[in-house]
C-alpha cells in the first residue's frame, strides 16, 4: 500500500522516503565555557556550508550572555572567516510583553535594520538581552543558497529572549547579504562580552 501526499508517493510497499526535504544535522556546538563567538566555517571542524544543501538552518538554544544588556547578532563571510563584513539590507520587527502585564506591543524596529551595512545584524532588539541566571535566548535562522554565485543570499530568523527588565521579546528578522560571491562562513556573538553558555545546531535541508 502506498502513502501519497500532494500527488507525491512517500511510501510504497512499506518503504518510507526520507529524501523529501529531509533535514540533516551538520554540527552541534555547545559551550563548555565562555567564548567570544560561535562560528561555522565551511571545511573546518566537519562544517559543510557550500552547495551540498540549498538551505541551512541554525537553531539557538539557551544562549546566555556574560554581560547584561547586550545584543546577540551575526554576520557572514565570503573568505572562510577571514572577515565578517558582508554588506546587508534587512528589516526587523519585535513583539513584547512584560511579566507585570503592563507593557505590550509590536513595532517595526528601525535601529536594528541595516541599509547596505556591513556590520553585524541584530538578532535581538536593542541592548536588552539579560544575563540573570534565568534569562536567555532561543530561536532559529535560515540561510538560503549561500553558495550561489548568481544571486544575493536571503535569510529569515526569529528569536525569543528574556530582557534585562523582565520582558519576553519575540523578534523577526529578514533580509539579504548583498553579494554574488559564495558565503562560506557565519559567526554569532554578543555586542559586548562573551557568550557564557548555550548551544547552536547547524542543519542542512535538502531539496524537496
Amino acid at each position: 500500500m502506498a502513502i501519497i501526499s500532494n500527488a507525491v508517493t512517500m511510501a510504497d510497499a512499506g518503504a518510507f522516503s526520507v529524501a523529501l526535504g529531509s533535514m540533516t544535522l551538520i554540527k552541534t556546538i555547545t559551550l563548555g565555557s565562555a567564548a567570544a563567538n560561535i562560528s561555522f566555517v565551511d571545511g573546518a571542524s566537519s562544517v559543510v556550508l557550500d552547495d551540498t544543501y540549498p538551505i541551512y538552518k541554525f537553531v539557538f538554544t539557551n544562549i546566555h550572555p556574560q554581560t547584561d544588556q547586550v545584543i546577540f547578532h551575526f554576520n557572514v563571510s565570503i573568505d572562510t572567516g577571514s572577515n565578517y563584513n558582508v554588506v546587508k539590507t534587512t528589516t526587523f520587527i519585535d513583539v513584547y510583553h512584560n511579566e507585570g502585564d503592563s507593557g505590550t506591543g509590536a513595532i517595526y524596529h528601525a535601529p536594528a535594520d541595516l541599509a547596505q551595512g556591513a556590520g553585524f545584524q541584530n538578532l535581538t532588539e536593542g541592548a536588552n538581552l539579560g544575563n540573570d541566571n534565568d534569562q536567555n535566548l532561543s530561536g532559529e535562522l535560515f540561510l538560503f543558497s549561500p553558495s550561489s554565485t548568481t544571486f544575493v543570499k536571503h535569510f529569515i530568523g526569529t528569536t525569543n529572549f528574556t530582557s534585562q527588565n523582565e520582558y519576553s521579546i519575540n523578534d523577526y528578522i529578514a533580509g539579504y547579504a548583498n553579494t554574488t560571491s559564495a558565503v562560506d562562513a557565519i559567526q554569532f556573538k554578543m555586542s559586548s562580552g562573551n557568550i557564557d553558555a548555550g548551544t547552536i545546531k547547524m542543519y542542512g535541508i535538502k531539496d524537496s
